[in-house]
């Protein structure tokens, strides 16, 4: 039973981005969707959602602050979709304002959208009381994007199937990574329709158990890959341009988050390119982060708060 909750009570929640350690797809199923095996990594750069509880019914967001273009402020919005998943599922009456500080890079790779998706889950399982869990609110997002099943994890998850099976790791995280995201539009389908499946049949165990430290983890990681680098790489040689780049800056590993375009080094100490905590020229935005860890209570327990 849904608890009587006042309106225009307000939910702030952090919705992190995601980078993928490594990335094989593994083959592709009989309802259109592929298999993967990765190892997702939540990190310090986040949207910030206030979701305010009102009376009439729908979605609407009220502003978006946000350093890039793109960001759909319609049905076709994963925040829309998120609130009419919930709201069909639990017959909620009543509906959502929205403010948006953006500053995951939209269609980079880095699952903004599906971390806004999910943090909208969240937010009204707060503003409605509906004390699901984080298998129902994952369940949920399930239905949006394979991605959003992660972000009610830890922020460290071994990830495989669609998405659907997230396996909570333990991994090092002592570590900095600087994200680097040219000014350019890769579309995921067509990714998946340029990638060749036979690439992808002969890949390295992933030893989690060996990972104790950076160096070992590092060690790892060398072992895998991204499926999508070597198609990503020949049709877009600005993405090779910036592996040189963080290569060249000391990056001890460069790899693509997702199916681009974003690239991530990852140095054992802070960078010196990381004198800002982020910075964006004409061509790419540069940010330095680092990976995070959340408890068992999911990704949002210590990222939101009441207003």
């Amino acid at each position: 039973m849904i608890k009587s909750m006042p309106e225009n009570l307000t939910a702030v929640i952090d919705a992190p981005a995601k980078i993928n350690l490594f990335l094989h797809v593994t083959g592709k199923r009989e309802d259109g969707y592929h298999d993967i095996f990765s190892v997702f990594q939540a990190v310090s750069l986040y949207d910030r959602l206030e979701i305010t509880r009102v009376q009439s019914s729908g979605v609407r967001i009220d502003s978006v602050s946000s350093p890039m273009q793109g960001f759909p402020l319609d049905d076709d919005n994963l925040i829309a979709k998120a609130y009419h998943a919930i709201q069909q599922r639990y017959n909620i009456r009543g509906g959502i304002t929205v403010q948006v500080d953006k500053q995951i890079p939209i269609a980079a790779g880095l699952a903004g959208g599906s971390a806004d998706a999910a943090a909208t889950i969240a937010a009204i399982d707060i503003l409605w009381d509906l004390q699901l869990s984080t298998a129902q609110m994952a369940e949920i997002g399930l239905q949006i994007g394979s991605d959003l099943p992660f972000f009610f994890g830890t922020g460290q998850s071994l990830v495989t199937g669609r998405g659907e099976n997230v396996q909570p790791v333990g991994l090092p995280t002592d570590y900095w990574l600087v994200l680097v995201t040219p000014r350019l539009h890769i579309s995921t389908a067509e990714a998946y329709s340029r990638l060749s499946l036979t690439l992808t049949k002969s890949k390295n165990a992933f030893n989690l158990a060996s990972c104790r430290t950076v160096k070992d983890l590092i060690e790892e990681l060398s072992r895998q890959g991204n499926d999508f680098e070597p198609v990503q790489f020949a049709s877009f040689p600005v993405l090779k341009e910036i592996f040189d780049w963080l290569a060249k800056h000391g990056a001890t590993l460069v790899r693509m988050s997702g199916s681009g375009p974003t690239l991530f080094g990852l140095f054992e100490t802070r960078p010196q390119i990381c004198g800002e905590e982020s910075r964006t020229d004409s061509t790419w935005d540069v940010r330095c982060v680092q990976p995070v860890v959340f408890d068992g209570e999911g990704t949002f327990s210590r990222r939101r708060r009441w207003r």
